[in-house]
């Protein structure tokens, strides 16, 4: 935070340099207005590219991945496993049912027996040790 800090507080103090010897060489008649005008821009083009490429270089956070093995001990069926990744997208049981193209009354077994495989009470229970459990990433 205090590094960002520091590189606004440069810009701005580098920004007010190039004006003042803008103005100053512009009333001197040393070099034209387009002149300064284009030395200011080519500044912040670098100063740009320069934070772009500071911007780009962060490593994103590796997204968790699925304990397969886990899923099979828990006997989570490929079908059980579609609802519960639906589950976690915050869709109902209809919506949910809509996406997989299955009846209702289906989703609410899947999410029954779900509820039964990772001892939950709630949906957001099931999720929650799903995710403990490495077998959904989030």
């Amino acid at each position: 935070m205090k590094k960002t800090i520091f590189v606004f507080s440069a810009l701005i103090i580098a920004l007010l340099f190039l004006f003042k010897l803008g103005k100053y060489a512009y009333f001197s008649g040393d070099i034209s207005m387009e002149i300064g005008i284009a030395v200011i821009a080519l500044v912040f083009f670098f100063i740009g590219i320069y934070i772009n490429k500071k911007a780009l270089q962060k490593k994103k956070p590796e997204s968790p991945v699925v304990d397969i093995k886990k899923i099979e001990q828990l006997g989570i069926s490929k079908r059980e496993y579609e609802v519960l990744v639906e589950i976690s997208k915050g869709l109902s049981n209809k919506e949910i049912a809509h996406t997989l193209f299955v009846s209702e009354s289906t989703i609410k077994t899947h999410v029954s027996n779900l509820l039964v495989k990772l001892d939950a009470k709630r949906r957001t229970q099931a999720i929650q040790r799903a995710i403990d459990l490495q077998i959904l990433s989030v």
